[in-house]
């Protein structure tokens, strides 16, 4: 088995039930726009106990997204400053480009369906 730089395991296929992107600085706005369905915008970082958890069972859970986009909060601070990220793991819905804001819930399944479904019932905005 090999590593990464962040010690996780890159030559074992992930269980995941849906898509997994990584966003940056350079490219969130771009594919966030493009990127067609729902996305869920998660904000973690490699010294956040909450947020390794979030990177093990997310994945696995079945989610009324389509993807999970991944960002790393200690390498994009723009995107940190755009969203006011103040606390990790960070969620916010995206839906075919258009913001549907913040989730704060416990990262469950249920939980997190609900307040997607919640979220998805607010008015949309631009992306920040």
């Amino acid at each position: 088995m090999s590593t990464d730089s962040l010690c996780r395991p890159f030559d074992i296929v992930s269980p995941s039930i849906v898509v997994e992107s990584q966003l940056t600085d350079f490219d969130a706005d771009q594919r966030l726009l493009a990127m067609s369905g729902v996305s869920l915008v998660i904000f973690t970082s490699v010294g956040c106990s909450s947020c390794r958890y979030a990177r093990e069972v997310l994945p696995g859970f079945e989610l009324a997204v389509d993807r999970l986009c991944w960002i790393d909060a200690g390498n994009n601070g723009g995107l940190v400053e755009r969203y006011q990220v103040f606390h990790l793991p960070a969620l916010f819905v995206v839906r075919d480009g258009e913001f549907f804001g913040a989730l704060h819930t416990r990262l469950t399944a249920d939980a997190l369906n609900a307040a997607v479904a919640q979220a998805l019932g607010r008015i949309a905005e631009e992306l920040p």
